[in-house]
């Protein structure tokens, strides 16, 4: 193993994003139906995470540079905490507890992840994980955790040569190869196949390295203004999640729509947005637009490496629109303009270009790309059936990205086991309770239920007529 090895350029523009508003940390909460039984997790730890190097190497910084170092007094009691809630706790307290983790940037003196266990929540615990973005981007990192995870309450055994810490592989079972190739289709719905054309990516990478041409690109983009969900942050972070929905449900509501999955997510998240503020009594003048990552990694290879693989289009959320039928045809309408988009490899080309330079230009950069969106927002399809940590049934998951720059509130889906699960997190200088927003998501979808139930569908023909503002025609890019 290398004892000095440079980050990579994108891998180091997502290290330079740390800031005190907002720590660039990937949150993950399990639930867990059973007591965690430590011995086994820890030596789950031990056989699968620290199969990584980048799990026992911290980043040291000089200037601009920055590369990963052995650290020379790791300790795994560095990284597992055992914590408990006071009294009969139940999720409100939970919540409090990943917010405070949320807002707790990780010790740069040691590898940049940590997990806490939190013992007798219920009749269970509950493992909340933080790994820091530059060690690998959203999917990955949700790999490396599904890593831990078997199908049975028996462990799975891994080989030997799979913890080969000359060179950090990724080589789980079959189950979580596919459960890595649904999540790469599907992060922006069936439309959007950018993955599957390398010569395309090869040409936008070309066309996205260069720094003028990335900033005139995003500078003709339109920019979110002020409001009730844009502001001064505190750096004070809250989360919350709702009552899951069935997922079979949601795929019935798709089909009756003549849409995906993904459309009736992203309309339910829309009407949230506007049915919160109408309960703040906030005036709605315009609609907004959210940060949506997308992968770019092939889709039919396992993650052998971890690193920073992805960008982000750019997806107009249309809360002014106060019909929920209209809501839906504008947001399916945009998500099929974004397939011929380029803007995940600009994204792209712009980290791995910024990374390449100084602090204080991607700091202006990312001033710039974060005043164009309200939000961040991630859709991650993850196992349709149960898994085991260290023997105990894994009941609910929930994994948050961290948000960068101005952007201080993050939506994010995960669906597992046949539900679907809508998590918040926010600044609370912009949402102090972020579970009034969170029971907004069951009430949106509750609305387009009633819409499909009493008839009233939109036909191809109509739907295709609309186009919501600031979306452009398929072949051109956002301005």
């Amino acid at each position: 193993m290398k004892q000095r090895e440079p980050l990579s350029s994108v891998d180091r523009a997502w290290l330079r994003m740390e800031s005190e508003d907002n720590p660039m940390m990937i949150t993950a909460v399990m639930v867990l139906e059973s007591p965690l039984d430590m011995r086994r997790f820890r030596r789950v730890l031990r056989e699968r995470l620290l199969a990584f190097d980048r799990f026992r190497q911290r980043v040291v910084r000089r200037g601009d540079a920055a590369w990963w170092s052995e650290d020379p007094h790791f300790n795994l009691n560095n990284h597992v905490h055992i914590v408990g809630l006071p009294g009969q706790a139940g999720k409100r307290e939970l919540e409090q507890l990943v917010g405070d983790l949320a807002s707790t940037p990780l010790d740069f003196r040691h590898p940049l992840w940590q997990t806490h266990i939190v013992d007798h929540y219920h009749q269970g615990s509950v493992v909340i994980a933080r790994l820091h973005h530059c060690i690998a981007d959203g999917i990955a990192l949700v790999q490396v955790l599904l890593s831990l995870t078997d199908e049975s309450p028996e462990p799975e055994v891994h080989p030997v040569k799979a913890r080969s810490r000359r060179r950090p592989s990724l080589n789980p079972s079959r189950r979580v190869l596919g459960s890595a190739q649904r999540l790469a289709r599907v992060l922006l719905g069936e439309a959007l196949t950018l993955a599957r054309r390398p010569g395309r990516i090869r040409e936008l990478a070309d066309q996205a390295f260069h720094v003028s041409e990335a900033l005139a690109y995003v500078g003709l983009m339109p920019r979110d203004p002020p409001g009730p969900l844009k502001g001064q942050l505190c750096g004070r972070k809250r989360v919350a999640w709702a009552t899951p929905l069935d997922l079979a449900e949601v795929k019935r509501i798709a089909h009756a729509l003549d849409g995906t999955v993904n459309d009736v997510l992203m309309t339910t998240a829309t009407g949230a947005l506007r049915n919160y503020l109408g309960a703040q009594n906030q005036a709605i003048e315009r609609g907004i637009h959210v940060t949506v990552p997308f992968n770019l990694r092939p889709l039919d290879q396992p993650i052998r490496s971890l690193g920073n693989r992805f960008g982000f289009v750019i997806a107009h959320m249309p809360i002014d629109i106060p019909g929920v039928r209209a809501r839906y045809e504008a947001v399916r309408e945009h998500m099929r303009a974004l397939k011929h988009s380029p803007q995940p490899m600009i994204f792209y080309g712009m980290l791995n270009a910024f990374g390449w330079g100084s602090d204080r230009l991607e700091r202006t950069a990312l001033n710039i790309l974060s005043d164009k969106a309200t939000l961040l927002m991630t859709n991650v399809p993850g196992p349709q059936k149960p898994l085991y940590i260290a023997g105990s049934r894994l009941l609910q998951p929930m994994v948050w990205a961290p948000q960068s720059g101005h952007i201080g509130l993050g939506l994010t889906i995960f669906s597992y086991a046949g539900e679907v699960q809508f998590g918040v997190v926010a600044d609370t200088n912009l949402i102090p309770r972020p579970s009034e927003l969170a029971r907004q998501f069951t009430e949106s979808f509750a609305e387009l239920v009633r819409e499909v139930d009493a008839g009233s569908t939109p036909t191809k023909s109509t739907a295709r007529k609309r186009r919501p503002p600031s979306t452009p025609p398929p072949d051109s890019s956002i301005g």
